[in-house]
């Protein structure tokens, strides 16, 4: 009995671990000849809301058209992704975002807004600004500062064109956030969206990054709201081509080469 409840514990064990190793993520590949983007972030990226093609899926499209060379989009882009997340999993070797990182021509990155939500309440009811997220602030700077690092160290086959995007607004924005906040959270909203733009450009130029401004194209549309879905938060298909438009024309005509 004692035998035969060791090969039952053995013979789980082998099960175990080969299960263990079934589940270890395949290496993300890229097609030869193909130009590889890799796209990071939070629901912005993953598209969620809009029920269309999110704007990594049409910038890989625009590339392709532009450049005449088929284009391999990775889109790991997680809805409620914040900096820190997005940067244990860059430090994750067995993460499909680092290992995707290790061979990729082009990085979109969007992240940030979320490491706000804390403070939601308190902001888009005007009862703070910047003054009640000094700490997430200070957050962000530096895992931005660590992920552009990370991606950079990460691709050993080049040095990536980086393509950081900012925000419209951090939390709700258009009629959605004019029908929900008091008109003092509207403008809490803005003036934080604002600092946490500041953050985002200056970390990408820090890094030798491209900042895209989201902010002043969306703010230039005759009203936010036609670029966004119904919960005001997320861009609708709209709203998604004008990003990948944005990210397009920020984009230099050849990805760089190590050597």
């Amino acid at each position: 009995m004692t035998r035969r409840l060791l090969f039952l514990a053995l013979t789980l064990a082998l099960v175990t671990l080969t299960v263990a190793a079934d589940a270890r993520p395949a290496p993300v590949e890229v097609p030869a000849g193909n130009l590889s983007v890799l796209a990071l972030g939070d629901s912005v990226t993953s598209g969620y809301h809009c029920y269309c093609d999110a704007f990594p899926a049409m910038y890989g499209d625009l590339l392709a058209a532009r450049t005449g060379t088929p284009v391999t989009v990775h889109n790991f882009g997680v809805g409620g992704m914040d900096s820190g997340g997005l940067l244990d999993e860059l430090d994750r070797s067995s993460s499909p975002m680092a290992q995707a990182a290790t061979d990729a021509d082009y990085v979109l990155l969007t992240i940030g807004a979320n490491d706000f939500a804390g403070h939601e309440d308190d902001v888009t009811n005007g009862r703070c600004t910047t003054e009640c997220v000094t700490d997430e602030i200070a957050g962000l700077t530096q895992n931005l500062h660590d992920i552009l690092e990370r991606i950079t160290e990460l691709d050993t086959h080049r040095t990536p064109d980086i393509l950081v995007t900012g925000y419209w607004n951090v939390f709700k924005d258009g009629q959605v956030a004019r029908d929900e906040y008091p008109l003092p959270g509207v403008d809490a909203t803005q003036a934080l969206t604002a600092a946490a733009n500041q953050v985002i450009a200056d970390a990408a130029r820090a890094a030798h990054a491209t900042y895209v401004d989201l902010a002043a194209p969306f703010a230039t549309a005759p009203d936010v709201t036609d670029l966004l879905a119904s919960d005001g938060d997320h861009p609708n298909a709209t709203g998604h081509t004008l990003i990948a438009d944005l990210l397009l024309k920020a984009t230099p005509s050849q990805p760089k080469l190590t050597g």
